[in-house]
């Protein structure tokens, strides 16, 4: 085999494997179709096996591809942070930051903590990751994290920025048709919004849940927050949504509030190795004190 193979192989294995076809992974990667053959067929020569087989569907990936594509994802992960941190050298707040951050809060809280940053900031590019899977700090999946679970790598760098408080809400003309319940026994009367598979997430939050509030009893399920707090939004049922955010719509009411109310530990975080990365803490200071101020909205 091969000693050195250059990054490129990889980088067009991956891209097959993500795309299923030459011609698809070479306009993903801009590149020829062509080039990413003479790659796909380098790489297989270096290592003496057969990576993907024709079929009417594309290529499809062998045993062997399949055994080496969580290290090929490692690469690109890798290659991708030695680009923001290349971009982030010199002075000033210039370069490259990638943030991730849950649906929810992604979507309804950080555009515009985003924005104002860029405002400040205008040759800072910002790469926004939505995911309610914890990307990897570690390994550079992302620079900076909004977590909701306190973080306890000690290489993690992280600023505690309060509790998010999420109570069960319905739109107003949902509670006038169906009426407002006074106790858990009576959510059974009603239609209730949820999650589709447990979480570990939810698993923890199940002792806040009150009673009646369980997968079996949902009308409505999703595992996507945001489907759910779409739901919520069109009067569809009772469901779990952030106080903060439900305080910007005057149509949602708070439903049991004394018996539901779950209270999500917030934190930003980054590698401590980007702690001197003039970006990576503007961005960082930026959101900590954007998301204070959406914890102090009533």
């Amino acid at each position: 085999m091969a000693k050195d193979i250059g990054w490129e192989l990889y980088r067009s294995f991956l891209g097959v494997l993500r795309e299923g076809s030459l011609s698809a992974a070479a306009r993903a990667l801009g590149v020829t179709q062509p080039t990413v053959g003479r790659h796909i067929a380098a790489l297989e020569k270096s290592f003496g096996l057969t990576l993907f087989v024709r079929s009417q569907g594309g290529l499809q990936p062998t045993q062997a591809a399949g055994s080496l594509r969580v290290h090929a994802e490692e690469m690109a992960k890798t290659a991708a942070a030695l680009q923001r941190a290349a971009a982030n050298q010199g002075t000033g707040v210039r370069g490259v930051v990638r943030v991730t951050a849950s649906e929810v809060v992604g979507v309804e809280v950080l555009p515009a903590i985003l924005t104002r940053l860029r405002n400040d900031f205008p040759e800072l590019k910002l790469e926004l990751v939505l995911s309610n899977r914890p990307q990897d700090l570690l390994h550079r999946e992302a620079d900076i994290a909004v977590r909701m679970f306190r973080p306890h790598q000690a290489q993690l760098v992280a600023r505690r920025i309060g509790e998010i408080e999420v109570g069960l809400h319905a739109r107003e003309d949902y509670l006038g048709r169906h009426g407002c319940p006074d106790h858990p026994q009576e959510l059974a009367a009603n239609a209730l919004i949820g999650f589709d598979q447990q979480t570990d997430f939810i698993r923890r939050a199940a002792r806040n849940l009150p009673a009646g509030f369980d997968r079996e009893r949902f009308v409505l399920s999703a595992d996507s927050d945001l489907a759910q707090l779409a739901m919520i939004r069109a009067g569809a049922g009772i469901g779990a949504c952030q106080v903060p955010l439900a305080s910007r719509d005057r149509r949602l009411v708070r439903v049991l509030p004394e018996h539901f109310c779950l209270p999500m530990e917030t934190w930003v975080t980054m590698h401590e190795d980007l702690r001197n990365s003039a970006p990576c803490r503007a961005a960082f200071d930026a959101l900590a004190t954007g998301l204070q101020q959406y914890l102090a909205q009533d």
